[in-house]
């Protein structure tokens, strides 16, 4: 039994794969996002450590970091972490699914 189907035109088609690309988008963000959530738990908590006791520890940072100062520094470190984390996993996988779909289309 045969489909009376017409053929796809070239703007269907292109629909088709920004679609695939938007999803694909969407996935690659979504992986940075988590990873840079990872890395700016790991960071905050890598830095709350050390700066909280070295305020409790040293004369110089009790009697110059308050702490407005030491949110600050854990707070800017864990931001570099998030966005650094996140861009770099973004932009490896997009060079990923780069690399994917030029094997797909050569074969």
């Amino acid at each position: 039994m045969a489909k009376n189907v017409a053929p796809q035109s070239p703007f269907e088609k292109n629909s088709l794969t920004s679609i695939d690309q938007l999803a694909l988008a969407k996935r690659c963000s979504h992986e940075g996002v988590k990873a840079g959530a990872k890395a700016a738990v790991v960071a905050t908590i890598a830095t709350a450590i050390p700066t909280l006791a070295s305020v409790r520890m040293l004369p110089w940072a009790r009697a110059n970091l308050n702490p407005t100062a030491q949110a600050l520094i854990i707070s800017t470190v864990a931001g570099m972490a998030y966005f650094i984390v996140a861009d770099k996993t973004v932009l490896a996988t997009a060079r990923r699914n780069s690399f994917k779909q030029a094997a797909n289309h050569e074969a």
